[in-house]
């Protein structure tokens, strides 16, 4: 069985889901996993984990779900081996973040490990004060371009407006210790329950790294 994550936007009324999921159904998929990411105006956005006997049913996958009204996908990727489990993989990251025994090894683990529980494709630490970049995964921009997106959305967020810059790049300050923890994707947005995740996330890391050394 191939395994997929589809994002899809439907109307937030009864049956709008299980419309969604008989569709599945018809090209024998199995909708193995649900996540709500955010609701609001009448609408919904789900992730809807999906197994298929065969990747080339793919295409229609898509089509099927389409058909239902006022339904539309977001998006649609394959996942690896281990599955799509992003409850599994951010206490994975919590846990890999209260062992690092210094702030290198916590920059390692936002680095390398918090891009799997955001399903981000990359994630960085930017020092407010020094305005550089501590670290930053490889698909990560430059750390002059995350200088900027830093700097223009504090001031946004200061005078009262939203983020600054693209809706797949986010950040979180870790006001405390003098942080900011930034997070992208490709051209997918980040949704509420998202957003509330990065939080969450730079929590830890703020009180981890008032606890552990330097190096």
């Amino acid at each position: 069985m191939e395994s997929y994550v589809l994002r899809v936007w439907l109307p937030d009324r009864p049956g709008a889901l299980g419309a969604v999921a008989s569709r599945i159904g018809a090209v024998k998929g199995d909708v193995v996993g649900i996540e709500i990411l955010e609701t609001g105006a009448g609408q919904a956005v789900d992730e809807l984990v999906v197994q298929l006997p065969d990747a080339t049913l793919v295409d229609l996958l898509v089509a099927e779900v389409r058909q239902v009204d006022g339904v539309q996908v977001e998006e649609v990727r394959s996942v690896g081996p281990d599955g799509h489990d992003p409850r599994r993989a951010t206490l994975e990251t919590a846990a890999k973040l209260v062992e690092a025994h210094d702030r290198q090894g916590l920059l390692a683990v936002v680095r390398d490990q918090a891009p799997r529980s955001l399903s981000a494709a990359w994630t960085a630490v930017v020092d407010l004060e020094a305005n550089v970049t501590l670290a930053a995964g490889d698909r990560a921009p430059s750390q002059d371009w995350l200088a900027a997106f830093v700097h223009g959305a504090s001031s946004a967020a200061s005078l009262g407006g939203s983020d600054a810059g693209s809706s797949d790049v986010i950040w979180t300050p870790l006001t405390d210790v003098g942080l900011a923890i930034v997070a992208g994707r490709d051209r997918i947005a980040w949704r509420d329950r998202e957003r509330r995740e990065l939080e969450a996330l730079a929590r830890i890391v703020a009180l981890r790294w008032a606890e552990v050394p330097p190096a």
